[in-house]
């Protein structure tokens, strides 16, 4: 069996760039940088967020969807 270090893999904390933007009941995508490179993941927030804003993964929940929330300006 071997170890993993799930830090490394979690986007959890990373910070991305909306790619399209996140509209009040649904959801929209962020471009994070993880592992090395960039990852796309589908991405939901407690407010519309617009293309091109900077934000902060929240919490992971799939291994393709994250919670986001902006940074502050």
């Amino acid at each position: 069996m071997s170890e993993t270090d799930d830090s490394s893999a979690s986007p959890v904390g990373a910070i991305g760039r909306i790619t399209v933007p996140i509209p009040q009941d649904g959801f929209g995508e962020v471009l994070v940088a993880v592992r090395g490179g960039s990852e796309a993941y589908a991405a939901w927030a407690e407010q519309p967020i617009g293309r091109h804003i900077r934000v902060m993964v929240t919490e992971c929940i799939s291994a393709r969807s994250v919670i986001v929330e902006p940074l502050p300006s």
